[in-house]
């Protein structure tokens, strides 16, 4: 076995391509890329003089009468027009946000309270599609988990004919490979398919996440059961407990706090996922993030990581101290 292992790593290793080589040999350019290159004096002219004709350009369009009117170049009309303050100015404020695109880099992040607030806004609805995508695959998967697990199955339909058997055997295979199905796609998969029938927003995303966190809990709920004492199932069924009560007052006593575990940890799994499913339309803060990629608004993206971050050690907070009253 060991032989075996040690080949499936050599294996591994080359089909990976791995090179960790690259890291040292690409330190420079990553260094450009998160805190941003150095402008040259050459390059900063070029700079402002793209300032100045996006300036006059924008002026143009919002002062057709002076070009009316010019007597000579409009260049000079559309300078002589604004006051020589307000003309620094906007060339300067041009200047600023050329110069930072080319620049690039991630820091530092954007702080402007405006874009703050639309960022914020964007994550509240992330966490919205984890609170539902969660839940709903909690609500499904904790009842279909008793279909799922031998012990449980001998609970509802106890009897030990072959075709009692057969019929536990069957249902338990169902439910597992049902499992299997939902947890083998990935949630981003899951968003492109329910994006093109359902439509763009988040709704699809709330869709796909409950899909898929659904064989993720359906399983582990199964395998908890499976694990679960048979003192306690022995006793209630002693008594003369029906099935159900069975099931409600010997089993998920017992498997209870690995459900809310369990589930606390994809929720807070789910509101990482969230946050890139707007790529593909499935709403949430993955839209803005894709955007700002794509038109290299670096510290915008910064600004949108960070609250991420903060969303989520905070959730992992709550969720500790929620945790504390079941385990």
């Amino acid at each position: 076995m060991g032989v075996i292992a040690l080949g499936v790593l050599f294996w591994s290793w080359d089909k990976s391509e791995m090179d960790p080589g690259v890291l040292v040999r690409n330190a420079e350019k990553a260094q450009d890329y998160l805190l941003g290159r150095s402008i040259d004096a050459e390059e900063e002219q070029r700079l402002r003089e793209r300032a100045e004709r996006m300036v006059l350009l924008r002026l143009a369009d919002t002062m057709p009468g002076v070009i009316e009117s010019a007597d000579g170049p409009i260049d000079e009309a559309l300078r002589e027009a604004v006051p020589v303050e307000e003309w620094e100015l906007l060339v300067e404020t041009e200047f600023g946000m050329m110069a930072r695109t080319a620049k690039g880099g991630y820091l530092p992040p954007e702080t402007g309270v405006d874009r703050v607030r639309i960022y914020a806004d964007a994550l509240l609805e992330t966490v919205a599609i984890a609170i539902w995508g969660t839940l709903i695959a909690v609500v499904v998967a904790v009842p279909c988990s008793l279909l799922g697990a031998e012990r449980s199955l001998g609970i509802i339909a106890p009897g030990r004919s072959p075709l009692q058997r057969g019929v536990r055997w069957v249902l338990r295979m169902m439910a597992r490979r049902t499992f299997d199905i939902c947890r083998g796609f990935n949630e981003f998969v899951l968003a492109l398919i329910l994006v093109a029938i359902i439509g763009l927003g988040p709704f699809a995303g709330v869709v796909a996440l409950a899909v898929h966190t659904f064989g993720v809990l359906g399983k582990v709920f199964a395998d908890a059961i499976e694990s679960a004492g048979t003192s306690e199932i022995e006793g209630v069924t002693a008594s003369g407990a029906s099935p159900p009560q069975v099931i409600s007052y010997a089993v998920m006593p017992q498997i209870m706090p690995y459900v809310v575990s369990q589930s606390l940890l994809r929720f807070e799994s789910n509101v990482r996922s969230a946050s890139v499913l707007g790529i593909v339309g499935a709403g949430g803060i993955g839209f803005l993030i894709d955007a700002k990629l794509k038109s290299y608004q670096y510290p915008e993206v910064a600004t949108m990581m960070i609250l991420i971050i903060l969303v989520v050690s905070a959730i992992d907070f709550l969720c500790s101290r929620i945790m504390k009253r079941f385990v």
